[in-house]
This record gives C-alpha cells, structure tokens and sequence, in this order.
C-alpha cells in the first residue's frame, strides 16, 4: 500500500482526495520510482482545483514533476537504486504524476540526477527551475549579455519568477522584477533584483513602441504585460516567453519586430529535447548556490496540497513550494 493524491470528477467539479492505492493501482510503466519529493506549481493548481480542465483523465494523481530513487526497472537505462528527476511529458495531466509516494515512468521521461543535486534541491527548483534555465539558455542564445543592459522578470515572485530572477543574477545580469505584490520585494531583493516594476504600471495600454527599457526579459505572464514588455525593448533585444499567468492573448503590432529588431522566443520545458534538458539540469547545479536552496523553498504533505493549489492560483503562494508524499 501507499499514500496518494487522487483527483475524481464528481458532478462536473473536481474532488481530491488523500488514498491508500495497491501497485496494481498504478498505469503501466517500465519504471518503478520511490517518490521522494514532487512541488506545486500553477499547472498543478490549475489540475488540483479544476479551473483549467488541464486533466485529461480521472481518476488521476496530480504532480507534474518529482524527484525519487528507481525501485524497479524493466529498462536498460537506469536500475534501482538509480536517483532520477521527471518533469514534463504531460504527467500529471495525462499520466499519472508525483503526488503520491510511488509512480510508474517510461524511462524517457527520466533524467539521471545531476551532480550536485539531491532530491530536495532538484524539486526546490523542478519545472520551475527547469524552465527558468531554459528561458536564460534562450536569451544568452539570442545575444542578450550581461552588459546588454537591464533584464526584465515578469511574474517573478512565482516558481518560475523567482528563480529566473536569482539565475540571471547569479550570472552578472541587471534585473528588474515585476510583481504585482509590493510586499514581495525584500524576497525579490534577497534574490538579487535590483530594481522593480509593478503589475499595474506595465499592464497599462500602451503605443506600438515605448521608451526602450529592456535589453531582455523573461516573461510567465502574457497578455497585455507582455506586450508592454515587447513595446518598451531596446533595439535588437530578445523576450523568452513561456507562460500565460495572466493571459493567452496577445494583442500588438509589428512594430518591435521590425522596427526595433526584436524576437519574441517560444520556450517550452514539457517536451523539451533531452540533450537540452540534460544541459539546463546540469547549468542549474552548477550556478545555483547552494544558500538558493533554502531560500526558495517550503514543504507541504498531500493533505495541504487542496489549500495551497487554491493559494497558487489565486497569486498568495511566494517562491517555491515542495510537496513530500511520505510526511
């Protein structure tokens, strides 16, 4: 027997609920993985609470990543014992995910742990991280340097935020973060931004081309912030987009693109090609430090989980939040 997380649709809403599941419970998988720690982020509050649909099939376990040790392998590419991560391939909304003490894999899906990681480190930053770092590789390949000038962190008191922000930093970048919470800054602050930018000011419509402020940014957000953001930067500068926190929609001109010569860059973390996923977990275990760690991350048990995916979706939750399914 082990402990799990179980959403069931029950008269179109969605229920969760803590249960004792068998392994004959679990979906098919090569491998058997021990779940160490699994973190909540905005998908899966998204998937807990049923406001975005995302979950395909029900019953299901939520936990779009988890961190945990190999117990059973049918593949020649990890035995047990073997510490491993997993992020993305829809898990969590179509495969069962990492709230639950014990999951089924197809190897994959599977990233050996880097050196330097340990389970708690690697879900302190988890898909947040993962796409946090994706989102950096993407503006250094866009030319965006250090000396480029300022970087802007859209949505940066959250997973995603708050780690770009304190990689960007750790890497010799000016950022700016905006958050849309003021009592945030002295956590924003602690992780190296260096100046801020509320929610309201870069929300507010704006002409096809702004006072240029930006040589880079990061963007979780959408909508009418990012294209604010795509207004205000500097000739030849770069956006890595890869969130709709606020909105889907994107309403602007062409002007930056052709004008200014900027790029609005796709960056996506759930099927990313895993040489590129290799190389973002190994550069998360070398630039963070290991004081980054504890500062980011608080711990929560399953039966918390409800109440915090309420609090993500609702913008009350800073930084990261780890979920341990053997507490």
């Amino acid at each position: 027997m082990f402990k799990a997380l179980v959403l069931e649709q029950q008269d179109g809403e969605t229920r969760a609920q803590t249960r004792q599941l068998e392994l004959a419970d679990l979906p098919d998988g090569e491998v058997l993985v021990d779940v160490v720690l699994s973190s909540l982020n905005y998908k899966d509050g998204l998937a807990v609470t049923g406001t975005g649909k995302i979950v395909r099939d029900f019953p299901m376990v939520p936990g779009i990543d988890f961190a945990g040790t190999v117990a059973e392998s049918a593949s020649g590419s990890f035995r047990p014992g073997d510490s491993v991560i997993l992020t993305g391939w829809g898990v969590g909304e179509r495969y069962w995910g990492g709230y639950a003490q014990k999951a089924r894999a197809r190897p994959e899906w599977l990233v050996p742990m880097p050196e330097g990681l340990d389970a708690r480190k690697a879900m302190t930053i988890g898909t947040a991280g993962l796409t946090a770092m994706l989102c950096v590789m993407t503006l250094e390949e866009a030319g965006v340097a250090p000396d480029s000038g300022k970087v802007l962190v859209t949505g940066a008191a959250g997973g995603v935020g708050s780690i770009a922000v304190l990689l960007l930093s750790q890497l010799g970048y000016e950022v700016t973060a905006q958050s849309g919470r003021p009592e945030t800054r002295d956590f924003l602050a602690g992780l190296g931004a260096s100046d801020f930018v509320s929610r309201d000011e870069m929300s507010q419509p704006g002409r096809p081309l702004e006072t240029q402020r930006w040589a880079g940014a990061v963007d979780v957000t959408g909508g009418a912030i990012l294209a604010r953001v795509l207004a205000e930067m500097n000739y030849g500068g770069a956006v890595a987009a890869c969130g709709l926190a606020a909105s889907f929609k994107l309403e602007t001109t062409v002007m930056p693109f052709i004008l200014r010569n900027v790029s609005l860059r796709g960056v996506d973390s759930v099927y990313c090609p895993i040489d590129r996923r290799t190389e973002a977990w190994r550069r998360l275990a070398h630039e963070l430090p290991d004081s980054a760690f504890d500062e980011i991350g608080s711990v929560i048990g399953l039966e918390e989980v409800p109440g915090a995916a309420a609090d993500i979706i609702a913008g009350k939750i800073k930084g990261r939040t780890l979920v341990d399914p053997n507490s």
